[in-house]
């Protein structure tokens, strides 16, 4: 076998910036489950501080994006279930789920963190009233959770969330973000429920990753959907047999890496990505890995949401920058719409970057977009970017 090619710097960054759709901007009304099957799935989170990660995850990729296009796909083109997170999940991929329903029904079992102390005949009972009438959420049962801790979820919802790990229950719909419950059977399509041989849906899983991820090492391949071991991820590259290539790091040290099939195609077809200067959200997927997102780009991010005030380096929901193939800045964030505000509490460029008026103008113009997509009016400045 030859000697593997490489892959410098910059091209690996445009890779990478075109799988994860953040190359050029879209246009148009979204095709949202195009853009979702682009990505591989889609995480979803309850913070709104300006707009929920899912809806900015989407809008960063086609800014005509708005919040009420995503939620009628559910159940219809989308199961929701847990990746590294709880995401959305277009259909076809339910056959290659079962084996995650079963490894994490197994796990809910057996983990202290969801043992409800409800008798079975007890947990029967919140089945039961679903199969009887239809999809519920939480606050219709009235379990008290035994903890004031921040985390702590009372008996009925962690007995709930072991059944819906399971597979047993299902996401029907959500409701101002409140979670719906019902049968597995009557949310799942049932030709789609019959999955292949375990080592299939391995294989299958891990192919569908490297195609998302474009280059990526065997761990990145594994951690993508959080779907198997690291042991498991390795017998499928024992049995693929991927190209490997050497990437090169912002340091300038390689490092070897798998590559997509079609990369010939992808370097043939590859642009520069385009200048404008986007805001990311915290937990989109081309910074979700931050060792990877510090080795590619040179860009060390840490999310704070849940540091003590005193200790955070930047705050509480800071938004990564990104400008053509390289992050300038963070910048933390907060909206208030029924006041029609969205404002700038911080700015932290990066070291090195010069914010002149050009650069200035371009943060301004996709701070502008933001509020377009929220419906607010008034841009403010708490802090506002260097000369």
């Amino acid at each position: 076998m030859g000697a593997a090619r490489r892959l410098d710097n910059r091209t690996a960054r445009h890779l990478w910036l075109a799988a994860h759709g953040l190359s050029q901007a879209g246009t148009g009304r979204p095709d949202v489950m195009a853009l979702i099957r682009q990505i591989g799935f889609l995480q979803i989170d309850t913070i709104r501080n300006v707009t929920r990660a899912h809806n900015h995850i989407l809008w960063s990729r086609n800014p005509n994006y708005r919040e009420g296009m995503l939620w009628p796909l559910l159940g219809r083109d989308l199961f929701e279930h847990f990746t590294h997170d709880a995401s959305l999940i277009p259909m076809e991929v339910l056959p290659l789920w079962q084996r995650q329903f079963a490894r994490l029904g197994a796990k809910a079992a057996q983990a202290e963190w969801f043992q409800s102390g409800l008798a079975r005949a007890e947990i029967d009972t919140i089945r039961a009233r679903i199969e009887a009438e239809g999809p519920l959420s939480t606050h219709a049962f009235d379990t008290k959770a035994t903890s004031r801790e921040m985390w702590a979820r009372p008996p009925h919802k962690k007995a709930l969330d072991q059944m819906w790990y399971a597979g047993d229950l299902a996401t029907a719909k959500r409701e101002n973000f409140v979670k719906f419950y019902d049968l597995g059977h009557r949310v799942f399509p049932s030709q789609l429920m019959g999955g292949p041989e375990d080592s299939e849906a391995v294989d299958a899983l891990c192919d569908m990753a490297l195609d998302r991820l474009g280059i990526a090492t065997c761990g990145e391949v594994q951690r993508f959907w959080a779907a198997m071991s690291a042991e498991e991820a390795r017998g499928w590259a024992d049995r693929r047999q991927p190209e490997e290539v050497q990437v090169m790091g912002a340091d300038g040290t390689a490092r070897t890496a798998y590559a997509a099939p079609d990369l010939d195609a992808r370097l043939a077809e590859l642009a520069p990505p385009t200048g404008r200067l986007r805001i990311l959200n915290p937990f989109d997927p081309a910074v979700r890995d931050r060792a990877r997102l510090a080795r590619l780009f040179g860009f060390e991010y840490v999310n704070e949401m849940f540091v003590p005030a005193a200790k955070r380096r930047w705050g509480y929901y800071v938004y990564p920058l990104l400008e053509g193939d390289r992050f300038v800045g963070r910048a933390e964030l907060k909206a208030d719409r029924a006041a029609g505000w969205l404002r700038v509490i911080g700015l932290w460029p990066e070291p090195g970057t010069r914010w002149g008026g050009p650069r200035t103008a371009r943060f301004e113009a996709e701070l502008a977009r933001l509020a377009r997509m929220i419906g607010v009016a008034d841009l403010q400045w708490q802090v506002r970017p260097p000369v």
